[in-house]
């Protein structure tokens, strides 16, 4: 019956053919969602880039964990360079809830100006300080789910700040841990939170301590976002990204 013609009295346009045959589409897209890497090679990913820094650390400066908890809300949408710029004369005279009180929120501002979105985060912060002097006697608690209730603070700053202040092998993710997750691929997720939580399950517990340094410094200085620098990626031999800058 194909070679019909069309009724004259027919008005609809034809739809118009893909400019990339379907068998194609269906191909890129296989190829860039590439299977999770098994644990072997997992252990053997982390095995790599605890050899190459075996004491990562974070870029923020901070003194106890109120301020590191304060260095990290003021990081959104901020680089930790300018974040540590800010709090280099603020953190002196400002390292417990009850002396951000005493500063006040126009105080604050005064410090953090230079950031983006400051009068939020001034705002949020002087709101923070309130209520761990209120509810928590001025302390940090090690504990995601009571920080996360504070004002400013989300499940990656909560996590951060567990992880670093108090030893807790919890994964924060931003968007270069989401990124690398993503491309070796350790797991195949959608949003932060469901990589945080597949990464706390499936990093070997010997790794998951230091895990959100080790993933956060190589997305940002090696598997970048725009061009990976693959040739000196320490596992690119393991790493399944169809996209790689070497041959």
């Amino acid at each position: 019956m194909s070679d019909l013609k069309p009724s004259p009295r027919r008005t609809t346009k034809p739809k118009a053919k893909s400019a990339v045959p379907a068998k194609a589409v269906g191909k890129a897209v296989r190829l860039r969602t590439p299977k999770p890497v098994d644990r072997a090679t997992m252990v053997e990913i982390f095995r790599r880039l605890q050899e190459a820094n075996p004491e990562p650390k974070g870029e923020l400066d901070y003194t106890n964990p109120y301020t590191l908890l304060v260095a990290v809300a003021l990081s959104a949408q901020s680089t930790d360079v300018g974040v540590n710029k800010a709090t280099k004369a603020l953190f002196p005279i400002a390292d417990t809830p009850r002396k951000m009180l005493a500063l006040g929120e126009e105080g604050l501002k005064e410090h953090i100006k230079t950031l983006n979105f400051y009068n939020t985060k001034a705002k949020n912060v002087i709101a923070a300080a309130r209520r761990l002097v209120d509810e928590f006697g001025g302390e940090v608690p090690n504990s995601v789910e009571i920080l996360e209730t504070l004002p400013g603070v989300g499940r990656k700053t909560a996590s951060v700040v567990v992880n670093i202040a108090f030893g807790d092998p919890r994964v924060a993710v931003d968007t270069h841990i989401f990124r690398v997750t993503n491309r070796l691929p350790l797991a195949n997720t959608k949003t932060p939170l469901d990589t945080q939580v597949a990464l706390e399950k499936l990093i070997p517990a010997e790794y998951r301590l230091h895990a959100h340094h080790w993933l956060i410094l190589h997305g940002r200085y090696i598997c970048k976002a725009r061009r990976p620098e693959c040739w000196r990626c320490p596992v690119n031999d393991l790493c399944r990204y169809p996209d790689k800058t070497i041959p």
